[in-house]
């Protein structure tokens, strides 16, 4: 028997307005600006929400190195982590893939796709289905923050069949 070829979900371009129900877009551009350290240095201020959700919970700051993907991605699974947030940022202009899905019963729905290629980062709000990080041409480090404590912030599902991501 042959295996049913992926479904395609075509990439789109990273917008704050198509990611708001995953969580935020981290960006400069039009974030609150402060001049602080005695005017030598702009604060860009609160630009995604962490959030550790229980009271055993803290904030924690990791660098991942992510391994070079080519498109187009197999997604054969997500994740998402009930007990906290969990934001990438690249420390250099390495381009991404950002894969979420809306919850459907306790799993993950078709996914949808954002292609960033600018610089700008993400925070995957708590529980929000993704998929892990998918750096795209090159290796990429990233600046993750997300949540550490004693619980388990890790839920992963697999899906009955492949999604195929395409660009744009």
């Amino acid at each position: 028997m042959t295996a049913e070829p992926p479904a395609i979900v075509r990439a789109q371009r990273l917008t704050r307005t198509a990611f708001a129900p995953f969580g935020d877009v981290i960006e400069t551009e039009g974030a609150e600006q402060r001049l602080i350290n005695g005017g030598t240095t702009t604060r860009f201020h609160d630009l995604a929400r962490v959030d550790v959700a229980v009271e055993d919970g803290r904030p924690l700051i990791s660098i991942f190195r992510g391994q070079p993907f080519a498109l187009p991605v197999e997604i054969r699974m997500m994740e998402r982590h009930p007990f906290g947030s969990q934001a990438f940022v690249p420390l250099q202009k390495t381009p991404f893939l950002v894969v979420v899905a809306p919850d459907e019963d306790g799993r993950p729905g078709t996914p949808l796709a954002f292609l960033v290629d600018d610089g700008r980062g993400v925070n995957y709000a708590r529980n929000v289905w993704h998929h892990p990080l998918l750096s795209l041409e090159r290796v990429g480090d990233f600046l993750v923050v997300d949540r550490g404590g004693a619980q388990s912030n890790l839920e992963e599902a697999n899906y009955p069949r492949p999604y195929a991501v395409i660009g744009a």
